[in-house]
């Protein structure tokens, strides 16, 4: 059976912080993508180490996903009889996701809002503005927009992620030992005297219950 129920538009919420908690402005699409794709990769190290006779892969992280689809602009009236100003309207879209925001010395952060189905947290990161249908005069009425977007993690967001790119924070607890600790994190304890510093740890052995570890990051982002 076919789902019924009101057409629900692709929104872009344009957002000031990074924590998505001042919302700036939104743009409602005129016409919702035809379809759209979403990339996901992963780092590997493949250094070889010396006198090894082959490369290892191991794991490095999982890189924030991308997001890209094609945005139809109608200004003929034929979609909505109160938006006929192409220009307005690309500019409208601009604003929110595009556009430089002097507040925060940068362009937004974005949500991509598709009813239940899609909820993205991102930022623009390339769009391309094909005119395609002109009154006689050259006013454009009509242009296809090809959008990339890179999905952005919030600061908790972050801290939750179990990839070694991330600082991680565990709560010590009874019978808790360092090197184990760094390879839950790390799968590798050749990590153990960096964390030891990061965390001006005097015994690598002795940790006090109820105290906080910090497990830096392996990779610059």
């Amino acid at each position: 059976m076919a789902a019924t129920g009101k057409l629900q538009p692709l929104i872009i919420e344009g957002y000031k912080d990074e924590n998505f908690g001042s919302k700036v402005g939104s743009y409602s699409a005129m016409l919702n993508p035809e379809s759209y794709s979403q990339n996901f990769a992963i780092q590997y190290n493949t250094e070889q180490g010396q006198g090894t006779p082959d490369a290892s892969i191991k794991y490095e992280k999982s890189t924030p996903s991308t997001m890209s689809f094609e945005l139809v602009f109608d200004a003929t009236g034929v979609v909505d009889s109160k938006r006929t100003d192409l220009v307005k309207e690309i500019s409208s879209f601009k604003k929110v996701a595009y556009d430089y925001n002097g507040q925060i010395h940068s362009p937004n952060y974005l949500k991509l809002i598709w009813g239940q189905a899609m909820l993205y947290k991102c930022r623009l990161t390339s769009m391309k503005i094909n005119y395609t249908l002109f009154k006689p005069d050259g006013t454009p009425l009509r242009a296809k927009v090809n959008v990339d977007f890179k999905e952005f993690q919030t600061p908790s967001d972050a801290l939750q992620d179990n990839s070694p790119d991330m600082t991680h924070v565990k709560t010590v607890i009874d019978g808790d030992m360092l090197p184990s600790l760094v390879y839950d994190v790390y799968q590798d304890e050749a990590h153990l005297l960096k964390v030891a510093e990061y965390n001006q740890l005097d015994s690598l052995i002795a940790l006090k219950a109820g105290s906080k570890l910090y497990f830096p990051p392996l990779v610059d982002q």
